[in-house]
């Protein structure tokens, strides 16, 4: 299977979990700005909507969304226990999860990158991503991950969008919880993997 990837993107968090499940990937890297493939392939090709990831299967059907993805390769490997079974209500809170992540923290604080937001708009986005962490600190007052007591996919995507903040300028000391996840998430071998691979880490 292929992963196309931007470092540090969003893509680093399937990424991550085809480290956590043991499942090789052949990365492939992304110019965003250009949609080519270190190779010069246009991206847009491989996928129609032009932002990474994409994962590209051994029968050559495309997967997008980071979501879909990690879901995919966690169930590849159920034994690993990233993603609860199919038809339990477990399932259905851990992709309430990943919604939450994907909607109310990806796409609010992702759009801090807009070169073209103004002046004026940005801290009207930044009072909307305030309240998200204050929603995801107290979540985190009552287990350590964000869609169960233990680590799931989830947390791999969430740990992803937080280390945007350093990039942005995000001061993160309000949310004190919110800083120990990131922390504790960074230490899993699994994260340091893939961020090594990406050259996020020496």
């Amino acid at each position: 299977m292929k992963l196309y990837y931007s470092p540090g993107a969003c893509s680093l968090a399937p990424h991550i979990v085809a480290c956590e499940v043991g499942i090789p990937l052949e990365l492939v890297r992304v110019d965003i700005p250009s949609k080519k493939t270190a190779a010069g392939d246009d991206y847009w090709k491989i996928n129609p909507k032009g932002y990474v990831p994409a994962l590209e299967l051994d029968d050559g059907q495309v997967l997008t969304e980071v979501g879909v993805i990690c879901q995919y390769l966690a169930d590849l490997k159920p034994e690993t226990n990233l993603m609860a079974q199919f038809g339990t209500i477990e399932r259905y809170q851990q992709m309430a999860a990943l919604n939450f992540v994907a909607s109310e923290i990806h796409k609010q604080v992702g759009a801090l990158f807009n070169p073209h937001m103004t002046p004026e708009a940005k801290p009207v986005q930044m009072g909307v991503i305030e309240r998200r962490l204050n929603t995801l600190e107290s979540l985190l007052e009552s287990q350590p991950y964000v869609a169960a007591k233990h680590y799931t996919i989830a947390d791999a995507y969430l740990f992803t969008i937080l280390g945007w903040a350093k990039y942005l300028k995000m001061n993160l000391d309000k949310w004190p919880r919110t800083q120990e996840f990131a922390a504790r998430v960074a230490d899993r071998p699994a994260v340091r993997e893939a961020m090594k691979a990406e050259g996020l880490l020496k």
